[in-house]
C-alpha cells in the first residue's frame, strides 16, 4: 500500500456526537456505503477512511484528522478534491482545512516550474517586490485596452494582466485583444522589461488555442482561474506548457468550504501556480491578517522539494497602503493594484509610476 493522505477537517459539532461525526466523514470521504454492507477485506482494511484523531479547537469546533487512501485519488486534481471534500462539501458543519500529501504525489503534481525567481526574471526585478495592474473594465474594446496597456508600462509596472473577467467576448475577443496590446506594446517599447498576462478562458481546446495565439506572439505568462476551469485542466495545461507561467487567479474560490491557506496557498501551488492572487486584509472581501499571512507563507513555503509560488495580495488596494503591505510581505511579493490606479484617469502614467516608485523607494531604504 502507499501512504496515506492525511485530511484535517474543522468540524461543528457537541462534543457527544463528534467521534460518530467524524467516523461519518471517514465513510463518506472513502467508500460512502453502510460498513457492515462490505465484505472484501482489501477495501475493509485499506481503502476505507480512518479517523486518526479528534482535538477541541473551541467550544462546539473540533479538528477531525482522517486518513485516506491514496490509490482512490490516482494522479488525478479533480480526483484529489472530490475525494478530499466531494460529498462533504454538502454538509453545512464541515471544513476541508488542511492536508498532507504523500511526497510521491507531490512529485508527481511537480508545482510551479517557475515561481519566484522566474517571474523575477522574466521581469529584471531582483531585491525588490514586483508590480502588477489590470486592464479593466469590461466593455472597452481591444484597442481601448492596449491603450490602457501603454500607460502602464509608461509609468514603469513590471506585469499587465487582463481582468478576470475579460474573456472571448463581442467586444474583446481574445485574439483581437491581444494582439492590440502586444502591437501597443511593442510600438511603445518602455525601459524596463513589461509582461502582458493574458487571462485564458473557455473549455480545454479554447485554452489550448488561447495559449497557441499568447505564445506565438512571444507572450510567457497567462492568467487562469482553476476553480473555474477545473483542477485537472488547469494542472493538464501546466504540464503541457512547461515554458509559460501561470498565476492562478481565486475566482469561485471561496464556494466551497475549503481554507484559503489550503486552497489557494497550497493546492493551488501544488498543481503549478507560480503565483497566487488572493484578497488582501482591508480591502472589498473578509480575509484576515492571519489568514494572509499563512497563506503567503504557505506559497512561498518549501515543501516537498518544489519552488515557491509568489503569493499576490489584492482586491481593492490602494497606494497609500504600499508600504503596509511590504512591511507585511517582505520582498517576495507581487503587489496588485488595479482600479485605484485607474482612478487616476488622464494622470495614470504618473500615478503608476508614483506606485513603482514607492515599490523601488521601500526596497533601497530597507537595503540601508
Amino acid at each position: 500500500m502507499h501512504p496515506r493522505l492525511h485530511v484535517t477537517y474543522h468540524v461543528h459539532s457537541e462534543a457527544r456526537a463528534v467521534e460518530a461525526r467524524a467516523r461519518a466523514i471517514a465513510v463518506e470521504q472513502s467508500v460512502e456505503m453502510p460498513v457492515a454492507a462490505i465484505e472484501d477485506a482489501f477495501v475493509r482494511s485499506e481503502i476505507i477512511g480512518q479517523v486518526e484523531a479528534i482535538r477541541e479547537q473551541a467550544n462546539g469546533l473540533f479538528e477531525v484528522r482522517i486518513g485516506l487512501a491514496q490509490e482512490t485519488v490516482g494522479q488525478d486534481p479533480g480526483q484529489l478534491l472530490n475525494m478530499l471534500f466531494g460529498n462533504s462539501s454538502l454538509q453545512p458543519d464541515v471544513v476541508l482545512h488542511d492536508i498532507d500529501l504523500p511526497a510521491e504525489l507531490i512529485k508527481f503534481f511537480g508545482g510551479p516550474r517557475h515561481g519566484v525567481d522566474g517571474l523575477r526574471g522574466r521581469a529584471g526585478a531582483y531585491g525588490r517586490a514586483l508590480t502588477c495592474s489590470a486592464l479593466k473594465p469590461q466593455g472597452l474594446p481591444p484597442k481601448g485596452l492596449a491603450e490602457l496597456a501603454v500607460r502602464f508600462a509608461l509609468g514603469g509596472i513590471d506585469y499587465i494582466k487582463d481582468d478576470h473577467g475579460l474573456a472571448d467576448q463581442v467586444y474583446s475577443p481574445f485574439k483581437a485583444r491581444l494582439e492590440a496590446v502586444v502591437e501597443a506594446l511593442a510600438r511603445t517599447r518602455p525601459q524596463h522589461s513589461v509582461r502582458y498576462v493574458p487571462s485564458l478562458s473557455g473549455d480545454l481546446d479554447s485554452m489550448r488555442d488561447q495559449i497557441a495565439i499568447a505564445t506565438a506572439a512571444g507572450l510567457d505568462t497567462v492568467m487562469v482561474a482553476p476553480m473555474i476551469m477545473g483542477l485537472s485542466n488547469f494542472h493538464r495545461l501546466v504540464r503541457e506548457n512547461p515554458y509559460l507561467a501561470f498565476l492562478a487567479h481565486p475566482s469561485m474560490a471561496g464556494a466551497a468550504r475549503i481554507a484559503p491557506v489550503l486552497l489557494l496557498g497550497k493546492l493551488f501551488r501544488i498543481l503549478g501556480a507560480d503565483a497566487v492572487v488572493f484578497p488582501n486584509y482591508g480591502g472589498r472581501f473578509g480575509y484576515t491578517p492571519d489568514t494572509c499571512r499563512m497563506l503567503a507563507r504557505r506559497a512561498r513555503e518549501e515543501e516537498g522539494g518544489l519552488q515557491a509560488a509568489l503569493p499576490v495580495p489584492a482586491g481593492g488596494m490602494t497606494t497609500v497602503r504600499v508600504p503596509e503591505m511590504l512591511d507585511f510581505y517582505g520582498v517576495d511579493v507581487m503587489l496588485l493594484i488595479g482600479g485605484a490606479l485607474l482612478e487616476a484617469k488622464t494622470q495614470l502614467v504618473e500615478a503608476t509610476a508614483a506606485f513603482v516608485a514607492e515599490v523601488h523607494d521601500h526596497a533601497y531604504k530597507s537595503k540601508r
